[in-house]
Order: structure tokens, then C-alpha cells, then sequence
């Protein structure tokens, strides 16, 4: 059989760094070469500051970079001396769920390899095993047709992220009614038909793969003429739309019906917590539909740098003219961007923000201090903080008994960065 000796990876994006870096630290034999057209990002892969955060990349990048991992621009040369280049040659779909990347590649629950009958589609497909093989037992790693592989990974971005929809849609029912949502779900969560898995509700998923995944499976479904398919999908990414739209209508209501000039924090801006990663998040969101009604941004995240987030505002689609120098400033600690604010909103669960010391937040902000929290990650401190005087607002439940009055709720237009900007007329 045809031994890999030499792997080229194009991209060394999200995907492409971590999935390489193990490869190279749990097969010594092999020299993995990752490139990519972009100099910045290829010399932050070979410095002390790694271009993304991970927990537990930066040890294993360390521990074989230089030795038989590359991180280089010089993409035709990786090519020409690659036993093996990865995507190009056949379909190795990632199943990776960021912040947690490192453990899914050195355990993963299976490795889906698709390649062409031909015999050079099997090839390569009986090789790219064997590289696995040298970690991942044999019976993890499925072999498919091409179509299969790629369909494998569609569908299972759409299972989990219509699971997220599923609960998110329950929220809205439990806060109408006077249900907890965290309780129907830990109550269906217990039927092993079900499962436990991806039944906590939030302000919404992000992330590169969800909207993007199940976006690729409505277009497939309406290029195949399979009309009632695609709207099913659809609908996914609806009620993940109409959930970031009602988290900020409900900011915007229970501030007396206006936000603007008001101070709100912003605690959290990657799309989840153990990453820097901000490709639509749901932060974003809820920043442009605050923004819109005239709110000032104080944003604060422990690993999203100034610069990322300013970009993301600045997107066309999100704002206009000079409305983030205007209106958002980034905040180098969470103390800082509560103080004198109207309101804080979590929108990422970092585990820091359990622990930060309310009773000296409180103190500073302006009263009635307000808590919304869409990660639900305060769950266990309500009586304290209500004992502190924060009237709270979270995701699918009623916490307050005495909530303060407001009027019936604002309607804030649907959105997506997938759009083109919306061109206004000059005056």
C-alpha cells in the first residue's frame, strides 16, 4: 500500500492549523506542510501568538513545529512534494466543535473519509486511513462515497443546529407561560430517544458551520426541485433569526421602550466561549439591533481582539457612515464596560463571568440596574443578584415576580450578513 509520507494542507484557517498540528504530533513519521496565500497569518502560526485560540493548541503547535510541522506561503512547493494534499484529492469532512477542537481530533467520535470507486479515488482513501490509523481505531473510521461524505457533513450541522432552534422556540413558549425552559429540557433531555445533547437554549447559535450548512442543504434541496425540504431547513435558520430579534426586542422593551444614549454592556462577542472566533455570532446581531436604535456599546470579550470586533461592526450590512466610532467603545476589562451602564448583556458564556463580583458592578451602574442574560449562565445566582437589586431578564424563563412595566414590544426588521447591504436612497 501507498505510504503518506509528506501531507500539504491548503488553508490554515480554523480548520486547517488545528487538524494539521495533530496529525503532525501524532505521527512523527510524517511532514505536514500547512500554507495559505495570507504572509500575516502564516507568520502568526510560526510566532508565540498563535492567529486563533484554542485551548491546547498552542502546546501541541509548540511541540512539533519546526520538527515535522510547516507553516509556509510557498504553496506550489508543498504541493509538488506532497504525497497527499488535503481537499483537493478527496472529501475528509471536519466534525469539529471549536473550543473543544483539540480533544474531537485526538479522540474523535468517528472520521468520515469519502473518495471516488475509481481507483485512484480508493487510493487515496485506503491512505488518508492510514494516516488516522495511527491514532483513531479502525472501527471510528468510516469510508463513504464522495456525495455521502459531503451530505454526512450537511446533515449534521442541520441536525444540531435545528436542535438549538428546537429548544430556542420552546423558550419563547416557557416565557409566555411561566415554564423554565432549562427544565422541560433537562425533563426531555432524560428520554434516550432524545438525548441531553444540544438542548440549552441561548440568544442563538453561530459560528462558521451551522448557518452556513444548513443554508448549503435549503440551495441543494431547491436546485433539486425538493421545494418542501429546503423550506423545512429554512425555517431552522428563521427561528434562530426570530430569537436573536427577541432577545433584543425584550432589551429594548424592558428599558422603557428606548435605548438610546443609554450605556448597555456588552459581555461576550465570540459566537461561544473558548475561542476568539466572532463569524456569526449572535453578539453581532444584537450590537447591530441596539445600534439601530441609538444604544452606546461598551463591548467586552476576554479573547476577541479590538480590531476583530470593529471589523464586525463595521461590516456594510451591520452599520453605516460613522456609526461604530460614534456609538461602540471596546472595553479592556468587564468592570470597565458596566460602569455607569443602564444594562449588561451576556451574550457569550464565558465561565468568568460567573464569578465577577456583581455587589461592585451593581453599585455602578445606573438604576434600576438591569441584568439580560442569553447565555443563561447565571442561573445559579438570581436570588443573590435580585437580593443585590439587578432586575433580571434571561432566556426562557420569568425571573423577576415584580418585574418593572413596560409597553407592548418593538418590531425589529429581520437581518442577515448574508445579504447585501440595503442601498438608501440619497437625500
Amino acid at each position: 500500500m501507498f505510504e503518506i509520507k509528506k501531507i500539504c494542507c491548503i488553508g490554515a484557517g480554523y480548520v486547517g492549523g488545528p487538524t494539521c498540528s495533530v496529525i503532525a504530533q501524532m505521527c512523527p513519521s510524517i511532514k505536514v506542510t500547512v500554507v495559505d496565500v495570507n504572509e500575516a497569518r502564516i507568520d502568526a502560526w510560526n510566532s508565540d501568538t498563535l492567529p486563533i485560540y484554542e485551548p491546547g493548541l498552542k502546546e501541541v503547535v509548540e511541540s512539533c513545529r519546526g520538527r515535522n510541522l510547516f507553516f509556509s506561503t510557498s504553496i506550489d512547493d508543498a504541493i509538488r512534494e506532497a504525497d497527499l494534499v488535503f481537499i483537493s484529492v478527496l472529501s475528509n469532512p471536519e466534525f469539529l466543535a471549536e473550543g473543544t477542537a483539540i480533544k474531537d481530533l485526538k479522540n474523535p467520535d468517528r472520521v468520515l473519509i469519502g473518495g471516488d470507486d475509481s481507483p485512484e479515488g480508493q487510493k487515496a482513501v485506503r491512505a488518508l486511513c492510514a494516516v488516522y490509523e495511527h491514532w483513531v481505531p479502525k472501527e471510528k473510521i468510516l469510508t463513504t462515497n464522495t456525495w455521502s461524505s459531503e451530505l454526512s457533513k450537511l446533515a449534521a450541522n442541520a441536525f444540531l443546529a435545528q436542535r438549538i432552534s428546537s429548544i430556542n422556540s420552546i423558550s419563547a413558549l416557557c416565557e409566555a407561560t411561566g415554564a423554565d425552559v432549562e427544565e422541560v429540557a433537562r425533563a426531555i433531555g432524560t428520554d434516550q430517544r432524545i438525548g441531553n445533547k444540544f438542548l440549552k437554549a441561548s440568544v442563538g447559535f453561530g459560528g462558521s458551520c451551522f448557518q452556513k450548512d444548513v443554508l448549503n442543504l435549503v440551495y441543494l434541496c431547491e436546485a433539486l426541485n425538493l421545494p418542501e425540504v429546503a423550506r423545512y431547513w429554512q425555517q431552522v435558520i428563521d427561528m434562530n433569526d426570530y430569537q436573536r430579534r427577541r432577545f433584543a426586542s425584550r432589551i429594548i422593551d424592558s428599558l422603557f421602550n428606548t435605548v438610546t444614549d443609554k450605556k448597555i454592556a456588552i459581555l461576550g462577542f465570540a459566537f461561544k466561549k473558548d475561542t476568539g472566533d466572532t463569524r456569526e455570532s449572535s453578539s453581532i446581531y444584537i450590537s447591530k439591533y441596539l445600534m439601530d436604535e441609538g444604544a452606546k456599546l461598551h463591548i467586552y470579550d476576554p479573547k476577541v481582539p479590538k480590531e476583530q470586533i470593529v471589523l464586525d461592526l463595521s461590516h456594510p450590512g451591520v452599520s453605516e457612515d460613522n456609526q461604530v466610532s460614534r456609538l461602540v467603545t471596546i472595553s479592556e476589562d468587564p468592570y470597565e464596560a458596566c460602569d455607569g451602564a443602564h444594562a449588561l448583556v451576556i451574550c457569550t458564556e464565558w465561565d468568568m463571568f460567573k464569578e465577577l463580583d456583581y455587589e461592585r458592578i451593581h453599585k455602578k451602574m445606573l438604576k434600576p440596574a438591569f441584568i439580560f442574560d442569553g447565555r443563561r449562565v447565571l442561573d445559579d445566582l438570581h436570588n443573590e443578584l435580585q437580593v443585590i437589586g439587578f432586575q433580571i431578564e434571561t432566556i426562557g424563563k420569568k425571573v423577576s415576580a415584580k418585574r418593572i412595566p413596560f409597553a407592548s414590544s418593538c418590531e425589529i426588521p429581520k437581518f442577515s450578513l448574508q445579504d447585501p447591504p440595503v442601498k438608501k436612497p440619497r437625500v
